[in-house]
């Protein structure tokens, strides 16, 4: 997953410090799929909009979902035993992060990172 993105991060140009954020991002969304969503499935794909181009990452789950999403956006909040940054810190590494709970079990989790857009 983290060559993936890297090779997606390079081929549109990212500077290495972006590439760096949304490698990360994508290795703790990918982590949360695996350990909190009980495994799942990333999609990643290079899009544009309005002329700038970004890399969208997907992740889906059938785990059991999460209950208060604004309260697991809240650092130090854990539902297992981690540090409680995951989500918090992928959000603040990505330009857009939205999280959408599936019925009746599991999580989809979009990230987006934009090429020279703050």
């Amino acid at each position: 997953m983290r060559n993936c993105v890297r090779q997606l991060a390079a081929s549109l140009g990212f500077g290495v410090l972006d590439a760096t954020r949304v490698m990360t991002a994508a290795v703790e969304l990918g982590r949360n799929t695996l350990i909190h969503g009980e495994g799942g499935h990333m999609q990643a794909a290079i899009i544009m909009q309005r002329n700038t181009k970004g890399i969208r990452l997907d992740f889906e789950d059938t785990g059991p979902g999460i209950p208060d999403i604004d309260l697991a956006l809240t650092d130090g909040y854990t539902s297992k035993n981690g540090m409680g940054l995951g989500l918090g810190g992928a959000k603040r590494l990505v330009n857009e992060l939205t999280i959408v709970p599936l019925a009746p079990r599991g999580v989809r989790v979009r990230a987006i990172s934009w090429l020279d857009r703050n």
